[in-house]
């Protein structure tokens, strides 16, 4: 796995742009904001959650509240809600009332996040967030989690974590986070990408890169349309998977004159490729540098990422471990009503399976 394979370098300048101007942003009016919370702590309240449901937000009761009362939400929440608009396949939404003192510490891992969340005296903040994240998450479409990756926890915490600094995953620190789209391995992986910020007070910047932007000549486009490499599942999913399972898969791919990227250079074998394959693959990852946009999100503000044409990473930042680190919360969203190609439906994604409790269709173009 990574170690085994080459990792794209990368020369990100660590931009910390705090909102440029190319991405497209939507403010919630200060009421609807506020509507947000409320119902979130209404329903936190309502709930007589333990431990075990709380940690991984999978209680029918509680899923019952997110699917049957996110309708009461203002229609400004639903319509901020929507996939982003610009060719930047990114949206900034802003903001969620959120005080730095309801957080408490920043916890140094997931698993502590976890516990956290469903103790009883510590959880109010981090558990009722987490409910802002899901009926946040379901005005826009079904979102789910994996049962591989942080227990299945439908609301991933994204934090600094001890050991961790220089992995390619959400835990990583001191080192790039390369530009990637998020689980690129599976079929099944969201075609929106939600993080809602907690504490980040350093504005370590968290960067995108559309497809749509970038250009690439016929032959380029050709090359990368190829199934010729797989893609690994990141370490956060573990690091066994045989060569056997490892299917070939195109970067590049088109759904009714739709684009579909999947991207992921840490996790995919390049030197397994013959030279015309690398070399359009070096443009692509060169043109994906050239229109990056670093943003840096506040407490409060929720970044919405096109995951079918936006690839996203994080600039390095020095981890502090005293309780006050960068605090993210991330949301996988699937839309039911867009296609994947239809070879996609023949890929097993590496036995990995997803939590989906608001989950319809599959969605792969027959």
């Amino acid at each position: 796995m990574p170690g085994r394979y080459t990792l794209a370098k990368s020369v990100l300048s660590e931009r910390k742009a705090l909102h440029p101007s190319e991405l497209e942003r939507r403010d919630l009016p200060a009421d609807a904001a506020r509507a947000v919370r409320s119902l979130a702590a209404e329903i936190s309240v309502t709930l007589d959650a333990n431990a075990a449901t709380a940690a991984t937000l999978t209680d029918p009761a509680l899923l019952h509240h997110i699917d049957t009362r996110y309708r009461e939400l203002p229609a400004t929440v639903h319509e901020a809600m929507r996939p982003p608009a610009g060719d930047t396949g990114v949206t900034i939404i802003g903001s969620i009332p959120l005080r730095d003192d309801e957080l408490g510490r920043t916890p140094i891992d997931w698993q502590q996040a976890a516990a956290w969340a469903g103790h009883p005296e510590r959880r109010c903040a981090s558990y009722e967030l987490d409910i802002v994240m899901l009926l946040l998450a379901r005005c826009a479409g079904e979102p789910f989690g994996w049962q591989g990756q942080q227990a299945g926890r439908l609301v991933n915490n994204i934090l600094p974590t001890p050991g961790k600094e220089h992995e390619q995953s959400g835990a990583s620190s001191t080192t790039l986070l390369a530009p990637h789209t998020e689980d690129a391995f599976h079929p099944q992986r969201a075609n929106l990408l939600m993080l809602g910020c907690l504490r980040n007070p350093d504005l370590v910047g968290t960067t995108v890169s559309s497809v749509r932007r970038v250009e690439l000549d016929a032959a380029q486009r050709d090359q990368l349309s190829r199934p010729l490499l797989p893609i690994l599942p990141d370490v956060s999913y573990g690091t066994d998977f045989p060569d056997a399972e490892t299917p070939p898969i195109p970067t590049l791919s088109e759904v009714d004159g739709q684009h579909i990227f999947r991207f992921d250079p840490a996790y995919t074998p390049l030197d397994d490729a013959d030279l015309d394959y690398r070399t359009a693959y070096a443009r692509l990852t060169s043109e994906l540098e050239r229109v990056c946009i670093a943003a840096a999100l506040e407490p409060g503000e929720v970044l919405l990422v096109d995951n079918d044409v936006v690839v996203h990473g994080r600039v390095p930042f020095s981890p502090r471990y005293d309780g006050t680190d960068r605090w993210l919360k991330r949301v996988n969203i699937r839309l039911p009503q867009r296609l994947r190609p239809a070879a996609e439906a023949t890929e097993t994604g590496y036995g990995q399976c997803v939590v989906a409790p608001f989950r319809t269709t599959l969605g792969i173009h027959t």
